[in-house]
């Protein structure tokens, strides 16, 4: 089992940037594929980017490629979410998950979740 633990989120206003971490517990941080979701108000949680358990292989949603990127670091148990050019409807809560197998971007197939961490961005 795995626990999660997102931070850096907050307000931003349109054109900015943010970095979002997620810390996991455990010693088995890099037998786990990591993913970022997100939920706005009134919306359902939507996938956002997910990556490989060595870091070697990334997925995104169109609406964050070019944008986003995400990396882990598997020697601190830390996956990152690196938010370039934010957008007013990038406003959310960003989820962190974690699955075993292979990369997938839906929600159902993933095993663990962070509390989220809210993400503001004005316009």
């Amino acid at each position: 089992q795995v626990q999660l633990v997102e931070s850096g989120g907050g307000l931003v206003q349109a054109g900015g940037s943010l970095r979002l971490s997620c810390a996991a517990s455990g010693r088995t941080f890099g037998s786990y594929v990591m993913g970022w979701f997100r939920q706005a108000p009134g919306k359902e949680r939507e996938f956002v980017a997910a990556i490989s358990k060595s870091g070697d292989s990334t997925y995104y949603a169109d609406s964050v490629k070019g944008r986003f990127t995400v990396s882990r670091d598997n020697a601190k148990n830390t996956q990152y979410l690196q938010m370039n050019s934010l957008k007013p409807e990038d406003t959310a809560v960003y989820y962190c998950a974690a699955k075993r197998l292979s990369i997938a971007p839906i929600s159902p197939a993933y095993d663990y979740w962070g509390q989220g961490t809210q993400v503001t961005v004005s316009s």
